[in-house]
């Protein structure tokens, strides 16, 4: 016995129709995933960005290091910042973008983008024109190398200082930075979370400033002529426009102009008003006052230690991270730098290098998927292993640049040497190496 002929078409429509649904999903899975379209607002933003840390370089850098030298040797610090700033943009743009960020091995990328080859103006990285990204990547190559600098001042050849930043930052930086952050790279597979530069910049620089310190050797009179900063003004502007500068640094690594770059930017601020009061404090119960180096040691020590972090925790764990980092620098300034003996000269290691380690296992403790999304989960949101997978980061980073380091700078030293002859340490490195001096 047979349908009735006229239930065949309501028959018919019902197939259809329950066939709908099906025909939609599998229609929604074979849909290839959507063309990144260019954003205005994320491309002004990160433009904007790219300029702030370039601020925090030329002149940032330049004046927090340059006003706690000696007056004799602070056009040396000023010629260091500005000339490797220029020369490390050429490396950059030459090979660098490209070993960092594009397809390699795990730990170095491919020259396929080398001078920048093949990216057009129309070009996109995600939201926002490739060129856009190259650039704002440059800002972190080019002002990473110099913090190093701060560990061997006074005392060491401009020759060799660029000479060594342009090899450290090809066999250090770019590789670091590839594996924590370009594609396939080794810590990135792993599983690290890095979400502004505290492996790639801090621990990376920190180390390696502690190891061009030791090899250097100590300044001559150092531990008996006074070594005081020369002026604390320059040093407090510079410091000051590397707190401003460092919103593009941590806000500018979320890449868009929306939430994520929201929570960094309060991060960020929380952290280093946090860590300026904790070292500040600290300091005066030790020494039974404040000063004003102080202060400003502690706020850059506090956007150190939320610089990983910035983007995968909330803004009461950032506070607890800058209170943290600015007892931990502090002591790493005093305490760890008389213990080991070292002559951190501007206390690279002290700020950077203890600060850098101890925000990326902070990282660890305090990410949580509520903040930073999915897959941003730390011991706080019950992942433990994730410290683990900080402390394989930190581990591997300060492996690699303190033998690069070292490698670096013996090859130097055999070739032209590191260091400048008594009779220029003692008159001064700006009127012998570039035959000007400061008037006051």
């Amino acid at each position: 016995m047979g349908f009735p002929r006229r239930s065949v078409p309501f028959l018919s429509a019902l197939a259809v129709a329950s066939a709908l649904p099906l025909s939609q999903a599998l229609a929604q899975t074979a849909a290839p995933a959507p063309t990144p379209e260019l954003s205005a607002a994320d491309t002004a933003w990160m433009i904007t960005a790219s300029m702030f840390v370039l601020l925090m370089f030329v002149p940032g850098l330049a004046l927090f290091y340059g006003g706690m030298v000696r007056k004799k040797n602070v056009l040396s610090m000023l010629m260091q910042s500005f000339f490797s700033a220029a020369l490390l943009t050429v490396l950059w743009v030459a090979v660098g973008y490209s070993l960092t960020f594009t397809e390699g091995n795990p730990f170095f990328g491919g020259l396929g983008k080398a001078m920048l080859t093949g990216i057009k103006p129309e070009t996109l990285s995600g939201t926002i024109p490739e060129f856009v990204f190259v650039m704002f990547q440059c800002t972190f190559a080019i002002i990473t190398p110099m913090i190093i600098m701060g560990g061997p001042a006074d005392r060491m050849k401009f020759s060799s200082a660029m000479v060594f930043l342009a090899l450290w930052m090809l066999f250090a930086y770019v590789p670091v930075a590839h594996m924590v952050w370009g594609p396939g790279g080794f810590l990135m597979n792993a599983g690290v979370l890095d979400f502004a530069g505290g492996t790639v910049v801090h621990i990376n620089s920190g180390v390696a400033g502690l190891v061009a310190a030791l090899m250097i050797g100590r300044r001559k009179g150092g531990g008996v002529e006074p070594m005081a900063p020369h002026n604390l003004v320059l040093t407090m502007v510079g410091g000051s426009l590397l707190w401003v500068g460092w919103f593009g640094f941590n806000a500018g690594s979320a890449l868009t102009s929306g939430a994520l770059a929201g929570l960094a930017l309060i991060n960020t601020q929380i952290a280093a008003a946090a860590a300026t009061v904790s070292w500040v404090v600290v300091e005066w119960l030790a020494k039974g006052r404040p000063s004003l180096l102080g202060a400003v040691s502690g706020a850059v020590a506090g956007l150190v230690v939320i610089t990983p972090a910035c983007g995968f925790v909330s803004p009461g764990s950032a506070m607890v991270m800058g209170l943290a980092g600015g007892i931990a620098c502090c002591a790493g300034a005093t305490v760890m730098k008389k213990a080991l003996g070292v002559d951190d000269a501007l206390d690279v290691f002290g700020v950077h290098g203890v600060g850098g380690i101890l925000g990326a296992v902070l990282t660890g403790v305090f990410a949580s998927a509520a903040y930073g999304g999915e897959g941003k989960s730390g011991w706080i949101d019950g992942n433990f292993a994730q410290i683990g997978l900080q402390i394989e980061g930190v581990v591997v980073t300060v492996l690699w640049t303190a033998v690069v380091s070292v490698v670096a700078l013996k090859l130097i030293d055999v070739v032209m040497g590191l260091r400048v002859d008594a009779e220029v340490e003692t008159d001064g490195l700006d009127l012998a190496l570039h035959g000007e001096t400061v008037h006051s």
